[in-house]
């Protein structure tokens, strides 16, 4: 008998029909012989519906009694759907996170998980019942409170709960059929991938993909869980995410013999970052240290960074860099209160930029890949403001407005594009 986790996002539960849908999926897993742990989203924009209202009542919620709030979405998911299964006939247990002995920080809003304990849950599952998890949501020992893990933490609580568990894989069910070549709301020749290792799914996650959230895949990485994203509106099969070696067997061809993976894993952009410069930085010893410790201070997470030459004439560098949108206000506020001390001249913010990653494991073994992506940037007349590279990855920022048509020229210029339109069953794109 296996153990399959399962997790369910907003838009596969947005609806009674829609839970009805996947309480039938999920009793035919058992049937199957399986043991069934479910993890659900609040159903369709709940979530953000009740941002919205708590922002009519108050512009600044305090922290903890938005996490009251906000985990009342995935409250109502869980019951709805535990009743739906044994409405068919089968037993079905509900639990919250802090039930589900989801153990977190006390950090209100993005609390990150420090042990596991699913006590309640295996006894649950030895009793025979499907168990539904509220997802998203823990508790701290510290203060003895509810809190929320941040934006994929359905995601993130469906892995943890995985590892704590043992099962043998954790499904991750979204609106398309699995991991793609590149949005396919964006790209509609993207191309679905079969299968592609963490490494390369946590340097999408990083660059933009939104299919799964970059603090999921790492804990799967970390604790070995082997994730399969696919649709819950058909049956097919989805993308397999593995660690290699061993997790899945090498990829066969079709006369059975084992091919490379390919060179290119995939494209992915991201439009929820900013460019900041400060313009003017003596260039000397401790500058940069000093910079970017302000900036630490400020609890901004750094992504891309450009120094450029110092001036011979001034000995003065101007230094770039790009971060999250929502760390934008905060982290120029703290610059600016430190200009006497660090001496520069002025900043410079900058919040129309997006930027575009190329991901793929063959990258270290083959040859040309910048030349083949600035040269299909340059022929869509895209102009290049920063570029980063890692082993598997580069990244460029470019312009917000030029950031579809940037992602459409490199999906065709590295042969990714598929014969078929991709199809995306829902979701709101909110």
């Amino acid at each position: 008998m296996s153990l399959i986790v399962q997790k369910y996002g907003g838009s596969s539960v947005a609806d009674a029909e829609s839970i009805k849908r996947v309480a039938k999926r999920i009793v035919e897993t058992k049937k199957a012989g399986n043991d069934v742990v479910v993890v659900v989203s609040a159903m369709g924009d709940t979530t953000d519906e009740l941002l919205d209202l708590a922002r009519e009542v108050t512009p600044l919620p305090a922290p903890r009694e938005l996490d009251m709030l906000l985990t009342a979405g995935e409250r109502i998911s869980m019951a709805l759907l535990a009743m739906t299964i044994k409405g068919m006939g089968y037993e079905a247990r509900s639990f919250t996170g802090s039930q589900a002995g989801m153990i977190t920080d006390a950090r209100h809003g993005a609390a990150r998980i420090v042990d596991v304990t699913p006590v309640r849950l295996r006894a649950a599952l030895d009793e025979g019942d499907i168990v539904i998890v509220a997802g998203f949501q823990g508790f701290s020992r510290d203060t003895m409170d509810i809190t929320t893990l941040g934006r994929g933490g359905s995601d993130t609580t469906a892995v943890a709960l995985a590892a704590a568990l043992g099962a043998d894989i954790c499904e991750i069910y979204t609106d398309v059929d699995g991991v793609f070549t590149a949005d396919p709301r964006v790209v509609t020749r993207a191309r679905k991938i079969d299968r592609i290792t963490m490494e390369e799914m946590l340097e999408l996650a990083a660059a933009g993909s939104k299919v799964l959230y970059i603090r999921a895949v790492e804990y799967a990485r970390r604790h070995g869980v082997t994730l399969h994203v696919r649709s819950s509106f058909t049956t097919g099969e989805g993308t397999i995410v593995y660690n290699p070696p061993g997790s899945v067997p090498p990829r066969p061809h079709k006369d059975g013999v084992t091919v490379e993976e390919p060179i290119i894993a995939g494209v992915a952009a991201d439009l929820s970052e900013a460019k900041i410069t400060i313009v003017g930085v003596p260039d000397v010893p401790g500058k940069a240290a000093q910079i970017f410790t302000i900036i630490a201070q400020s609890e901004a997470n750094i992504d891309m960074i450009v120094q450029n030459v110092s001036a011979a004439k001034t000995g003065l560098t101007d230094i770039s860099f790009t971060l999250p949108m929502a760390n934008g206000s905060a982290t120029m506020q703290a610059l600016e209160a430190a200009r006497d001390e660090i001496g520069f001249q002025a900043l410079q913010y900058d919040d129309q930029i997006a930027k575009i990653a190329l991901v793929g494991a063959g990258m270290r073994t083959n040859a040309g890949v910048s030349a083949q992506l600035f040269t299909a940037l340059y022929e869509a007349g895209i102009n290049i403001e920063m570029i980063s590279t890692s082993e598997i990855r580069i990244s460029v920022v470019t312009r917000a407005d030029a950031v579809e048509d940037a992602l459409r020229a490199v999906h065709t210029a590295f042969g990714l594009d598929s014969d078929e339109e991709a199809i995306v069953y829902a979701g709101t794109g909110r």
